[in-house]
């Protein structure tokens, strides 16, 4: 009882700093998600549908990255982005690009490895349809999209769900400085070593109900799209 007490606290006083978490969540979160999807669904489509020397190998080492820990992930971004790094003259060390950066090392493989899988299902059957009819490369690729865009929203909604459930990377890379790149996973880490587990139960709470306002959209949309 005490913990849903402290979900409508948090969620009706209008606290700044849980609104800023919220913020640097959603934007971490969007931003990572739009720029994974831009790279991971060319590459992913390019796997499910062509046959070409080396592609095997591709996708064994996708997979393999598909399930690259988070930490070890953060841990990478943070080398290149530190002082003495390579691009640590950009000085984006714990500020909200970066954690972008890290997610996107992360959520790719996992966009691109289930894009391959949608589109490899359906790919012989259509190519062998837009031949019939004419079309050409471009036209087969795009009706080939237009097929396989319900399971797109499903990758879209798989990447978003990593993204904001995602703590080691963003942790590492972030510092989770308050006020600043502090989100919504890492400020329950805090809570729960500080001892306050009712804030830390209420912050879970807030980011499922999240998540599930999230899962309601994409789900409306992939309805309309079957």
């Amino acid at each position: 009882m005490d913990t849903i007490r402290e979900v409508f606290r948090l969620i009706f006083s209008g606290d700044p700093e849980l609104v800023q978490i919220l913020t640097t969540t959603l934007v971490m979160s969007f931003f990572s998600t739009a720029v994974s999807s831009l790279l991971g669904f060319p590459l992913g489509v390019a796997l499910g549908r062509k046959k070409f020397r080396g592609r095997n190998a591709l996708l064994k080492i996708t997979n393999t990255l598909m399930s690259l820990p988070p930490v070890v992930a953060g841990l990478v971004v943070f080398l290149l982005f530190r002082s003495v790094g390579p691009f640590g003259r950009l000085h984006l060390l714990f500020t909200v690009p970066v954690m972008v950066v890290a997610q996107v090392v992360l959520i790719t493989p996992v966009v691109v490895g289930m894009t391959a899988a949608a589109t490899e299902d359906k790919s012989a059957a259509l190519t062998e349809t837009a031949k019939g009819l004419g079309l050409a490369g471009t036209l087969q690729v795009r009706l080939l999209m237009r097929e396989c865009a319900a399971q797109f929203v499903s990758v879209v909604l798989l990447a978003f769900g990593r993204s904001i459930a995602e703590v080691g990377a963003v942790a590492l890379v972030g510092g989770n400085i308050q006020h600043k790149t502090r989100v919504m996973t890492t400020a329950i880490m805090l809570n729960t070593n500080m001892g306050n587990f009712e804030t830390s139960l209420a912050l879970g709470i807030i980011l499922l109900l999240l998540s599930l306002a999230v899962n309601v959209v994409a789900r409306s949309v992939q309805e309309k799209l079957k």
